[in-house]
């Protein structure tokens, strides 16, 4: 009886060595799902160049996430037409949290200008939050006539077709912003784009458009010299840093409201413990004084959301560039 049950212990042991394999196979999965987030660097793509204000907001939120988190977040720099490169590099990397993107409402603008996009950002986006948001000014040269937007728009109507408000390139936001107000404020404003923004400077100085529709930082050496004057500003809601600034809507355009943002995303699938980890480091770190101060200094408003929020957002954007594309004519690349 005993040899018996010497045998059968024996069996038992070979059973039970030959399944921990498999057992512990079985639980690796498990195990990596509650290791700690993040414990490796992590690759925050952009859909921009070195130096521009997404790319310095991105920097800044990035150093105070590498120390919250406890791991190095690395901008990885991926210019392209549509901020295409960048998105799709984001889409195909594992949904494990590791690898991050940039949006913004060029975004939207891209599933609206392009005919065939290889993403689809409401379907593979894992939204994130919100990072900051930034207005454009309409301005004039210091010595021009116009004082005020409602000026501008009454010369506009009263001259159809003879005065000129220059942008950047035909599809940016601030052409479509252009557009925009175009058709709000019932004129037949002649919208001429430039290549760049110093180049609509030296036009407006020169004389050769009444107006531009850009982001603030692009003309405030400008300002500053007094050779330039904001007549309005482009969002609902007064600028935090041009308080005395009318909107365009409180100028004469009721209800225009254009204004410019970034978030962050992860690829589609990415658990939401990841997600919820990420969106509650990056509030805290657009709350922090500093950063603020710093965005501040790029005339950008630094601020978080939820998730949700942000995929709100950038659906609202898509449904109001179509309308506007659509309606300057502009086709699809």
């Amino acid at each position: 009886m005993s040899n018996r049950l010497n045998g059968a212990v024996r069996i038992a042991r070979r059973t039970a060595l030959l399944l921990l394999p498999a057992a512990v196979m079985a639980l690796s999965p498990l195990a990596a799902a509650q290791a700690k987030y993040p414990d490796k660097p992590i690759r925050l793509v952009l859909p921009f160049g070195p130096g521009g204000v997404a790319d310095v907001t991105a920097r800044i939120v990035a150093d105070k996430l590498s120390q919250k988190l406890g791991e190095q977040v690395v901008i990885e720099n991926m210019p392209g037409p549509g901020g295409i490169n960048a998105a799709r590099t984001v889409v195909r990397a594992p949904a494990d949290g590791y690898t991050l993107g940039l949006l913004s409402n060029g975004t939207a603008i891209s599933v609206d200008m392009f005919s065939h996009l290889p993403f689809d950002p409401l379907k593979q986006f894992a939204m994130v939050s919100e990072i900051g948001s930034f207005d454009l000014v309409v301005a004039v040269g210091a010595q021009s006539k116009y004082k005020t937007l409602a000026d501008l728009i009454g010369a506009a109507k009263a001259n159809p077709g003879k005065l000129n408000l220059g942008t950047i390139a035909v599809g940016s936001t601030q052409n479509l912003g252009a557009e925009l107000l175009k058709s709000m404020s019932g004129t037949d404003l002649v919208i001429v784009p430039y290549k760049n923004s110093p180049d609509i400077v030296v036009a407006l100085l020169r004389g050769d458009v009444d107006a531009t529709l850009e982001f603030p930082p692009s003309i405030e050496g400008q300002v500053k010299d007094g050779k330039l004057r904001i007549l309005a500003t482009s969002s609902l809601k007064r600028s935090p840093f041009l308080k005395d600034v009318p909107t365009a809507a409180e100028a004469g355009v009721p209800g225009y409201d254009v204004s410019s943002w970034n978030g962050i995303f992860a690829p589609a699938g990415t658990p939401k413990e990841v997600i919820d980890t990420l969106n509650k480091a990056i509030a805290e770190v657009v709350a922090m004084p500093d950063v603020k101060d710093k965005f501040a200094t790029l005339g950008v408003v630094a601020e978080a959301s939820t998730p949700d929020a942000l995929m709100a957002r950038l659906k609202s954007d898509i449904a109001k560039w179509d309308v506007v594309i659509k309606r300057a004519g502009i086709p699809k690349k």
